[in-house]
């Protein structure tokens, strides 16, 4: 039978010389559970071990950088005491939403439930927390009904982190309920609002917000800020971004590094590295995010060389590089053929700086193959990954196999694929586009009834620009849009320039074995980055930079084209595929065609 615990007892030092440090003051200075496990040896030793503040700062000091190991300790030190209060608790619940193990907070909270006590406003944002980074809705969800039946779930702490829990469960719609019926929210909770439609790729969604926020007179903060520009950087809007960093600066918000590095990242997937580099340049204070920020810039806009030359300077500035610095490395071999650089970065990483690769890192290694041509070495290496491969380390083989025209491999990729999930019409389109490629077309009509017989759809392609400080978007085939019957009679005409020049359409990119060569040119016409560029050259003063965004890759034709058109109207074209950046110019491309 287990002896029960001793009573708490008021603390009562020793007697010693008031000249004498006395070992429990020594409390702040420790700097790890080793040393927190001394000092409690000595509160055993003089009768203080049950003492409740002595307890209590012993288990703050467990919850501050938490680990599992010293949350364990934590909850060890917790059931020795015979009376615990929800204070207690609450710092306990928070140690546990920081760890690996967030839902065992909810085993204490049942503990304490059944022993009477009642959670405060205090209990809920950390319980919540713990539900939000495990994604955890249905605990999430108990626990929204409970503050609703205490009266807590418009509290000012509550609510932002009711808000947050739904927004990474990915329920957006119970997110903007929660916020729609507090009366008059709180930059907090604008904020948590505002963040989630960000992750949540809703950037007009969290822009409309942001100006709401303005209009209510709430000062923004530099979290806000961060979102914003996430925001702007996910809808490509540079002239937006611009506007953006006006304001950062004239509320002094650009004294946060964090916020300049949201700034570098902006301007990088705006298309403006030059805005980026001038940003970077111009910090007081570089850390290792920072330097991140801009390695990556350079890598997504194919300046490879640049991106390692930075690395070299951020070692020489002594900051040490992260999971993020070296994805930027990897992605900046692979899109400029460094392949053995690429090679020496990978295993370096780990080697010489400590980094564990993750799966991004991983993908970014098949990609360096890929592009290569080096595809059954590709293979291999998932294989003998240490982690079962996902589906977008196969896609990313398989892009490379459609991109080579390996079709047997293609073939056992897609086996690959299909175990783990096939839902995704893109996988489908791939491999019969390599099929029809090959002449396969047997092969290319199973694809597509097996595509009819799942329900599986392809994504039309949609690509954006933006005009006087408005988004316009335009899908393949467009025929929708307000502009679109004159958009068309510009984008024919433009078509007729371009084939005095020397412009042949590809037809070869569109495999339908029953589509005449007319038929398929038509259809290669009205690609939305063509449609989108198009409207630039119509809704902009001559010599202006056109800036494109496309959901998917671009493809073949439209990439000669936009080289033609760059060159026929001295324009500069900046396309941002799903991939990389494509800066045309003078009749070139940065990518220089490996791509």
């Amino acid at each position: 039978m287990a002896r029960p615990a001793p009573p708490v007892t008021p603390m009562c030092p020793p007697n010693s010389n008031s000249n004498t440090t006395h070992p429990l003051s020594l409390l702040p200075k420790c700097t790890s559970l080793r040393e927190l496990k001394q000092l409690q040896a000595f509160a055993i030793k003089t009768h203080l071990h049950s003492d409740l503040s002595v307890l209590t700062k012993f288990i703050n000091f467990c919850t501050l950088n938490p680990t599992t190991t010293s949350m364990q300790h934590a909850h060890h030190l917790f059931d020795q005491i015979p009376q615990q209060d929800i204070v207690l608790f609450n710092t306990m619940a928070r140690g546990y939403a920081r760890t690996d193990t967030p839902l065992l907070a909810f085993t204490l909270f049942t503990q304490i439930l059944f022993s009477g006590l009642f959670p405060d406003d205090y209990t809920f944002p950390s319980l919540l927390k713990a539900c939000a980074s495990c994604k955890a809705l249905e605990e999430g969800r108990q626990l929204h009904c409970l503050a609703i039946k205490l009266g807590l779930s418009e509290n000012v702490y509550v609510c932002p982190t009711l808000i947050n829990m739904y927004t990474a469960c990915n329920e957006m719609d119970c997110a903007r309920r929660v916020f729609d019926k507090i009366w008059e929210p709180c930059v907090v909770t604008y904020n948590a609002m505002i963040t989630g439609y960000a992750r949540g790729s809703r950037p007009n969604e969290a822009l409309s917000l942001f100006r709401e926020l303005q209009a209510r007179n709430l000062k923004p903060t530099d979290v806000t800020m961060l979102s914003v520009l996430s925001s702007c950087a996910l809808l490509g809007a540079l002239d937006l971004g611009k506007w953006m960093h006006e304001y950062v600066k004239k509320n002094g918000f650009n004294r946060f590094v964090k916020v300049n590095t949201a700034l570098i990242d902006m301007y990088a997937k705006c298309g403006s590295l030059d805005d980026a580099v001038c940003v970077f340049e111009n910090m007081a204070v570089r850390d290792t995010q920072a330097w991140s920020a801009m390695i990556m810039a350079y890598a997504i806009h194919g300046h490879g060389l640049k991106a390692v030359s930075l690395f070299k300077e951020m070692r020489k500035a002594g900051t040490e590089p992260d999971e993020i610095t070296f994805l930027g490395l990897l992605y900046a071999c692979s899109h400029t053929g460094l392949v053995e650089e690429g090679f020496e970065y990978f295993y370096g990483m780990r080697d010489k700086y400590g980094v564990i690769p993750g799966i991004k890192h991983y993908g970014c290694m098949v990609d360096l193959l890929g592009r290569a041509g080096r595809l059954e070495e590709a293979y291999e290496f998932i294989v003998g990954l240490p982690i079962r491969p996902t589906p977008i380390l196969w896609r990313t083989l398989l892009s490379a196999c459609g991109s080579h025209g390996n079709v047997e491999l293609g073939k056992r990729v897609i086996e690959q694929i299909f175990e783990l999930d096939d839902s995704h019409g893109g996988d489908y389109i791939i491999l019969s586009n390599l099929c029809a490629r090959a002449g396969r077309w047997e092969d290319v009509n199973f694809v597509r009834k097996l595509m009819n017989e799942r329900g599986v759809v392809k994504i039309p392609g949609c690509s954006s620009v933006e005009v006087n400080n408005v988004v316009h978007e335009f899908f393949s085939g467009d025929g929708v849009h307000s502009v679109s019957t004159k958009l068309h009679q510009a984008l024919d005409e433009l078509v007729k320039e371009l084939k005095l020049v020397g412009y042949v359409p590809d037809t070869s990119l569109v495999f339908h074995a029953d589509m005449e060569d007319e038929e398929k040119e038509g259809t290669l016409r009205y690609h939305s980055e063509k449609l989108a560029i198009t409207f630039g050259l119509l809704n902009t003063p001559p010599g202006t930079t056109i800036r494109v965004v496309k959901n998917l890759r671009v493809c073949g034709d439209c990439h000669s084209a936009a080289k033609l058109i760059s060159l026929i109207f001295d324009r500069q074209i900046i396309l941002r595929d799903v991939q990389r950046f494509h800066h045309f110019k003078d009749g070139k491309c940065s990518c220089e065609d490996y791509w």
